[in-house]
């Protein structure tokens, strides 16, 4: 009996195509992949009266499907680069030729159920009804970016305005009010009535002065002297009026022990974990040695010259040899 490659249950089958598609288990795992793919259709086949039109996103638009009964990826959308018709291309499969033959050679080759075929075909009047949706969304899109132009430019309009504003009562000069100006705001004068008063001679400054005491009593509160603390804000001055003494700080005696002290303690806590009877531990490094000194051969030492050591071993050897003897 010839082998069977099923798509399906990605297997190969030796009973043949006509005894498999009714077992069981391709049954199962045709029915899971039929309602894996329906929810995909499904989705787009909901822009068939609703089409839907959004600004083009590259990392969301480009999306591709897996189409199950022509074996080839499709793309999902369609897009111009600046906007894009949801399920357009998904729908534009599913109404062509080729998708409807490969749909009827996938429901002959797998025995799949006939009430779900449908589904998964575009007929010719679904697709038109999707076109003239998608025309209507279209023109819905348009009136909407129309609107949101508008009001974006008005309150363009509106925040530039204001800046101007901003900007004139800024460069427009402040003039505050003189004496003789807040004397006279003070004095009601009737309008039956003439009001004459002899104002000396205009100044060298072209500014007629009033007569002293004619203006409103002011009170002295004395010199205010400006704190040295604070900032600013509080009326202390700010750091490049303040002199060399002021800004010296008096030094403070360091606390605790220094860092190159820490370092000798933290290395001699290191050599307490050490063995003390290890080679070379208390070797004597205050010794002075002259620079013709070289080293001989000796043994391992701990204080005192490399060649005593020689002597030392001969002596110990000797003791040893006598202890032997007796």
């Amino acid at each position: 009996m010839v082998a069977y490659q099923c798509g399906v249950c990605k297997r190969t089958v030796f009973s043949g195509r006509r005894k498999h598609v009714y077992e069981r288990g391709h049954k199962e795992r045709l029915s899971g992949v039929l309602k894996a793919f329906s929810t995909k259709v499904i989705s787009a086949r909901k822009m068939i009266k609703t089409a839907s039109v959004v600004k083009y996103d590259p990392k969301e638009h480009e999306n591709r499907f897996w189409c199950l009964c022509c074996e080839k990826e499709v793309k999902r959308h369609t897009s111009d680069g600046t906007l894009t018709v949801l399920h357009g291309d998904m729908l534009e499969h599913m109404n062509s030729q080729a998708h409807q033959k490969a749909v009827n050679n996938f429901w002959w080759t797998h025995q799949a159920d006939r009430n779900q075929k449908e589904l998964f075909l575009l007929t010719a009047e679904e697709y038109e009804r999707f076109k003239s949706a998608v025309i209507k969304a279209l023109e819905n899109y348009e009136e909407t970016e129309d609107t949101f132009i508008k009001e974006a430019a008005a309150q363009i309009r509106e925040v530039e305005q204001s800046r101007l504003e901003i900007m004139q009562s800024f460069l427009e000069p402040v003039t505050q009010p003189t004496v003789q100006e807040d004397f006279w705001s003070s004095v009601h004068v009737p309008h039956s009535s003439t009001l004459h008063i002899d104002v000396e001679e205009a100044g060298p400054s072209g500014v007629h002065m009033p007569p002293v005491g004619t203006g409103p009593p002011l009170t002295f509160i004395g010199h205010q002297d400006i704190p040295k603390n604070g900032n600013v804000h509080t009326g202390a001055l700010p750091p490049w009026m303040i002199t060399d003494e002021e800004e010296a700080a008096p030094i403070q005696p360091e606390i605790g022990p220094s860092h190159d002290e820490f370092l000798k303690q933290k290395e001699k806590m290191k050599l307490k974990k050490l063995p003390p009877n290890r080679v070379g531990a208390n070797f004597d490094h205050n010794s002075v040695t002259d620079e013709g000194w070289l080293p001989s051969f000796g043994r391992v030492w701990n204080s005192g010259r490399r060649w005593q050591s020689r002597h030392q071993y001969r002596k110990e050897a000797g003791s040893k040899a006598a202890k032997k003897k007796t």
